[in-house]
């Protein structure tokens, strides 16, 4: 018997639909599903709800159904206990994803038969320092300093390994794992990396200056991030608005302790994926 999580998108019916499915065919099984009180929004749903702070002990398995948001959610929950997570994408792009919905019972199938592969994705630890308040949070894309009013620029002053380095004035900054460097990275044209190379990579989004280029740092390095100037910003982790921060308040960024692990099922050809969703043709 097997513990497993299933996190779904709780605006999008088909995800509910196919967590209350997958639910039914654990059970059917001897196994045991799992599921968050969010995510509980319908009643079939509501025997398998699970305290959110002990979710992932225990899991064999995390069962990401949605989009990406859904999948760096995911991640957020079970990767410090290193629970690998099978992503459906029941979204729009699915970049993470390895499956889609009609997919998930012979996925399923083939993990409790052994028949997959481990993926293991660097991560991102992110500690925040806002006046005399410290936290953590990690991060399989990225952590993002911006602006907090349209017209405005912030003012980062950026020390590598606590070297200082230089003071970005732009809209913000995106401090990226080799995953994340094709999401917002990407739109603030940042170089695309390979998911599996272990990298940090620094990007100014339209930066107020002439070094607007961005960097590719080793994963051993330390990236601090420090509000100068007068005016605050906003830090946002995987798409979380984390905190509004002072001028004085800082972050630092370094390669997690815990890589991501995702599930798939044969060779994961980054190269295909990245035509595939992005449409690019053969010449």
């Amino acid at each position: 018997m097997a513990s497993v999580g299933l996190v779904c998108h709780g605006m999008r019916a088909e995800a509910l639909d196919l967590a209350c499915a997958a639910g039914e065919w654990l059970n059917e099984r001897g196994h045991v599903a799992r599921v968050l009180k969010d995510d509980a929004r319908v009643s079939r749903l509501e025997e398998w709800v699970h305290p959110a702070e002990d979710f992932a002990r225990g899991l064999a398995l995390a069962v990401s159904l949605g989009g990406d948001g859904t999948m760096l959610r995911t991640v957020d929950l079970v990767c410090e206990v290193g629970v690998p997570v099978l992503g459906v994408n029941v979204g729009h792009l699915g970049y993470l994803t390895e499956v889609e919905p009609e997919g998930l019972f012979d996925a399923l199938e083939r993990f409790f038969a052994g028949d997959y592969a481990v993926e293991p994705r660097m991560t991102l630890q992110v500690d925040v320092q806002v006046g005399a308040a410290s936290s953590q949070y990690i991060a399989l894309n990225e952590a993002v300093v911006e602006k907090t009013r349209s017209g405005h620029t912030v003012r980062l002053a950026t020390s590598l390994n606590d070297r200082p380095f230089t003071s970005y004035a732009a809209d913000g900054v995106i401090v990226a794992t080799p995953t994340g460097s094709t999401a917002y990275n990407l739109s603030a044209r940042g170089p695309i990396v390979s998911p599996r190379h272990r990298a940090i990579v620094i990007t100014p989004v339209s930066a107020h200056m002439l070094f607007d280029r961005a960097l590719v740092l080793d994963a051993d390095e330390v990236i601090r991030l420090e509000v100068i100037g007068d005016r605050p910003a906003a830090l946002v982790v995987d798409g979380r608005a984390i905190a509004n921060l002072d001028p004085g308040d800082a972050l630092q960024c370094r390669a997690g302790a815990h890589d991501a692990l995702l599930v798939t099922f044969g060779h994961r050809d980054f190269h295909r994926i990245l035509k595939a969703k992005f449409g690019l043709t053969d010449r």
